[in-house]
């Protein structure tokens, strides 16, 4: 992780410059980055990984309702948002980084199959940091994780989207 410093610098931001800026890390769930806001940012929280850890602290405190609701707030993997075009730029990029754009139609239909048997089992889409990965590692990443518990993967999920706020951060700094 960069120890580079953000711009503009987090801890210069008003409340509503701050969620302007950083609102979108978490997908569709501004209100992360009001609560870290709130609580207050100092000179550590201006770098990627100090800013990462602050986001990522309230999203671990808060309840399993509310984190349920940011799972949910992500698309699933190659399914019908992403062949439409209708997911966020943040996304439209991880998704193809990890080359999901370019899945044969067997492996969609093996995504949309495995994404329904997750929601069918959990209550929510499937999460995953695929910065670094292929699809493979992705659809292996699936058949480990249905043999976890709900709780155990609701937390497994916070963790990924914790990952993936990381990996947004340090994108800011290295564009």
């Amino acid at each position: 992780m960069s120890d580079k410093t953000l711009t503009p610098r987090p801890s210069n931001l008003s409340r509503e410059q701050f969620v302007s800026q950083y609102g979108d890390i978490y997908e569709h769930s501004p209100w992360v980055a009001e609560i870290a806001w709130d609580q207050g940012l100092s000179e550590k929280e201006d770098t990627p990984s100090g800013l990462a850890e602050v986001l990522g602290a309230v999203l671990n405190a808060a309840g399993p309702e509310r984190q349920l609701e940011v799972i949910r707030a992500h698309p699933d993997l190659a399914g019908k948002a992403a062949i439409a075009g209708e997911l966020t730029d943040d996304s439209t990029r991880e998704q193809a980084g990890a080359g999901l754009d370019q899945c044969s139609p067997e492996e969609l239909a093996r995504f949309e199959r495995l994404n329904q048997a997750y929601k069918d089992q959990f209550g929510f889409p499937f999460v995953i940091a695929v910065k670094g990965k292929d699809r493979y590692d992705i659809l292996e990443a699936f058949k480990t994780r249905l043999k976890n518990s709900a709780d155990e993967e609701r937390r497994t999920a916070i963790e990924q989207i914790n990952q993936i706020a990381r990996f947004r951060l340090q994108g800011r700094v290295e564009r």
